[in-house]
């Protein structure tokens, strides 16, 4: 076969794919992929001794999941352990973890990850959950230090998706959070200058979203869903537009009222 008849193939096949996705993701708009089942799923969470994590431990224990509970706070995730057993979660392990110490991730994931993990791989089966942030999407003034770890994480989790993808391990999916600001603490006194269309999130609503997101293995859930346009217009507007809308919107003053819970304490 002549090379111009191979590209002309090569051409129509991904034609007919290109239309095919973009035909499936306009029906799954229309009727959303039912959500999956996750009852007696293991389901680990970081940070799982507060907030966030507390929040989606005790709705995955409602589901009937399998929970694994890493935070470096030993009562925090004691108390969440406490909590999920209550609301019917299956099995809870919590583990003492301080994922900022590389030893300390080793240490844990000898008694967890080594456990489940080669099943998960051999059985092409699990679910990559990053949680990362609208800061990993766009960059903020006097979040430097926290923009650059939501941007390889957003990096990270994005690669491993495609990793998989092209090992045809179709039974792993990954799911992409980024949040604005969310009510749990972290970023107590920041505000938004435009709350109709960038509110600060009530944790309770992040946590549903989230869940919702996970079941239906969704890739990329933006909260509120502006960040969606914001992220389209940031790929062709001119700089100086971009910086005109982020002024609009409060972004340059969100941190001026930021108080540091950790030096508070």
């Amino acid at each position: 076969m002549s090379s111009s008849l191979q590209s002309t193939k090569k051409f129509l096949v991904f034609l007919g794919k290109s239309l095919y996705t973009v035909l499936e993701a306009l029906v799954s708009t229309i009727i959303p992929k039912p959500r999956k089942n996750v009852a007696g799923e293991i389901v680990l969470i970081t940070g799982a001794g507060s907030g966030l994590g507390r929040l989606l431990a005790l709705q995955f224990a409602h589901l009937g999941s399998v929970l694994v509970l890493w935070d470096v706070s030993k009562e925090g995730n004691e108390e969440t352990c406490k909590l999920a057993q209550e609301a019917g979660a299956r099995r809870v392990h919590a583990y003492i973890c301080d994922c900022s110490q590389k030893e300390e991730v080793y240490r844990v994931a000898d008694q967890t990850y080594k456990a489940f993990l080669p099943a998960m791989i051999a059985n092409n089966h699990g679910h990559l959950v990053c949680i990362s942030s609208s800061a990993g999407l766009i960059g903020v003034n006097g979040l430097a230090d926290y923009c650059a770890s939501k941007f390889a994480a957003l990096g990270f989790a994005e690669s491993m998706f495609v990793e998989t993808f092209a090992q045809k391990q179709r039974g792993v999916k990954t799911t992409i959070v980024c949040p604005f600001f969310i009510k749990t603490g972290m970023f107590e006194g920041c505000t938004t200058g435009c709350p109709s269309l960038l509110p600060i999130l009530e944790p309770e609503y992040a946590v549903r979203k989230i869940i919702d997101a996970i079941l239906r293995e969704k890739l990329y859930l933006y909260m509120p869903k502006f960040l969606y346009f914001l992220v389209f217009l940031k790929s062709f507007l001119p700089l100086s537009t971009g910086l005109a809308i982020a002024d609009y919107l409060g972004i340059f003053h969100a941190m001026d009222g930021f108080v540091d819970q950790k030096k508070q304490r």
